[in-house]
């Protein structure tokens, strides 16, 4: 079971990958844990000289004009969460869950929420016992916070509300008492900082930048493929031609793929073949899967700041100021989410029309649709259609969710952000991509073993081929093809297909 260590300094992506694949322990170190108890001392001195504090002395959006008497504050905590939570649809996975989980407590550890200890602590061993609450993941705009589905984050934490616990769906109550916890009494303020924040949004947004990573390389090489394939030619990815044009990820793509090809026996086959120039889909993947990876890099480092910033409101200061802010509002996260899925899109996009090349008969010794005898046999036919009709789901899936703000609240939250949304499409977008790279390799792997042969691929395909071929049955004649496409998919996202060429050098 991995460490997490809470604490001031500034986590990576990579940080929260060990919440993608199973349960985490969680400590939080000594300096975290002073500011959390200075931030709260703070909150009480205000709170105790009579301070106007928005939504612990007042209501909430647009009530906050009505002024709550001290008896009421903690129940207006309470109404607060019990209110909120009304999310609906499929609960999130258990990796985004943690996720949300660990950011809540990474954004109470800047110490400027005056919150309890007590109830960071809590929130802690619920994560290192891995009772994880039952999360619906619909009913956020992103803004003001992703407030119904932080608010069922929250209500085990009053003992309330469903949770996940040993593979089982129960009370959270119930749940707690197996291991010796005990709810906790919310005091003023506290029910707030539960729900406001950009968790939820920027949860799914780091599940999207982790998986995307892995799709952008694993196309460098199901693009590779495709080259020695459909014999295509290697000196377009020839680094003179690439220093040419001043983008880095376009040159990182271009030295991927010329180094993969390398000693490639099917290549070296036609090098003085009176082809031209070969279609833009194999020709110019280093200017699209470049810009792709910049791209990619960019919503990067907007996820990374905003997993490390503070989105609570209102905020309470070091020298004992309340602020308030709109720290709240995800639309950093939409915009990366709507642009990291046009960037991903694109990667199905150009895989696709690869495939479409395959289909028509590249050789004599390749004829359409990689089938032996077209005609009586489909060979690819329909897996083509199968990564076309992923291609238009993605052409749908990637409007721009930023763009569509509604009103809510009485009008007091009149603009919003639609971060969650974002991010969940651009989480289908990558799992429809990872099938069409999948349909991509078999199509190509295919060619290659049945129809390139006795010439040899590039050495670094073989491990490639030879882990597929664990899984897949090669065979000239028709077959059912979705379980090959299944378990190819399922090796590109567990990283076995990048693995087996950790030998060669794709950045």
């Amino acid at each position: 079971m991995k460490a997490l260590s809470i604490t001031n300094k500034t986590c990576s992506l990579d940080y929260f990958l060990p919440c993608l694949n199973g349960p985490v322990k969680v400590r939080i170190d000594s300096d975290t844990r002073k500011s959390i108890n200075q931030s709260h001392k703070i909150f009480l001195d205000l709170l105790s000289n009579g301070q106007k504090i928005y939504g612990v002395t007042t209501g909430f959006g647009d009530l906050s004009s009505i002024s709550i008497n001290e008896n009421d504050q903690k129940q207006l905590q309470l109404n607060l969460l019990r209110s909120h939570a009304t999310g609906v649809g499929k609960s999130f996975d258990l990796g985004i869950t943690r996720i949300i989980m660990v950011l809540k407590l990474i954004n109470w550890s800047k110490g400027v929420s005056g919150v309890r200890l007590k109830l960071v602590q809590l929130l802690k061993e619920l994560l290192n016992h891995d009772i994880l609450p039952v999360i619906p993941r619909q009913g956020s705009v992103g803004a003001s916070g992703d407030l119904a589905p932080l608010a069922h984050m929250a209500l085990p934490l009053i003992g309330e509300g469903l949770v996940n616990f040993q593979e089982r769906i129960m009370p959270a109550m119930l749940a707690m008492k197996e291991v010796g916890l005990d709810p906790i009494i919310l005091e003023p303020k506290e029910g707030l900082s539960l729900i406001n924040g950009t968790q939820v949004s920027t949860a799914i947004a780091i599940k999207a930048c982790l998986e995307a990573e892995n799709i952008l390389k694993v196309a460098d090489l199901s693009g590779a493929l495709s080259v020695e394939a459909s014999l295509s030619s290697r000196s377009v990815f020839k680094s003179d031609i690439h220093k040419l044009k001043n983008h880095p990820g376009q040159r990182i793509v271009a030295s991927n793929i010329w180094n993969l090809l390398n000693n490639s026996e099917i290549v070296s086959s036609h090098k003085n073949c009176d082809r031209m120039q070969d279609p833009y889909s194999f020709r110019c993947i280093p200017q699209v899967h470049g810009i792709c990876r910049e791209n990619y890099k960019c919503v990067k480092n907007i996820v990374e700041n905003e997993a490390n910033s503070v989105s609570d409101n209102p905020i309470i200061m070091p020298n004992g100021k309340v602020l308030n802010s709109g720290h709240f509002h995800a639309e950093s996260i939409a915009q990366a989410m709507d642009n990291l899925a046009i960037a991903i899109a694109e990667i199905g996009s150009i895989a696709e029309r690869r495939i479409h090349y395959f289909m028509k008969g590249i050789s004599d010794n390749v004829p359409s649709f990689i089938a032996s005898n077209p005609g009586l046999e489909s060979g690819f036919m329909t897996a083509h259609v199968t990564a076309a009709s992923l291609v238009s789901e993605n052409k749908v899936l990637t409007h721009p969710a930023s763009v569509d703000s509604i009103s809510t609240s009485g009008g007091q939250e009149d603009f919003v952000s639609m971060a969650p949304w974002a991010a969940r499409k651009c989480l289908r977008v990558i799992d429809n991509v990872r099938n069409i790279l999948s349909i991509e390799l078999l199509a190509s792997t295919t060619i290659n073993e049945l129809f390139h042969t006795p010439l040899k691929m590039a050495n670094a395909f073989i491990p490639v081929l030879k882990l597929m071929k664990k899984h897949v049955h090669y065979s000239k004649t028709d077959r059912p093809l979705h379980s090959d496409i299944k378990v190819i998919s399922e090796l590109i996202k567990s990283k076995q297909i990048l693995n087996s060429i950790k030998n060669y050098d794709i950045i």
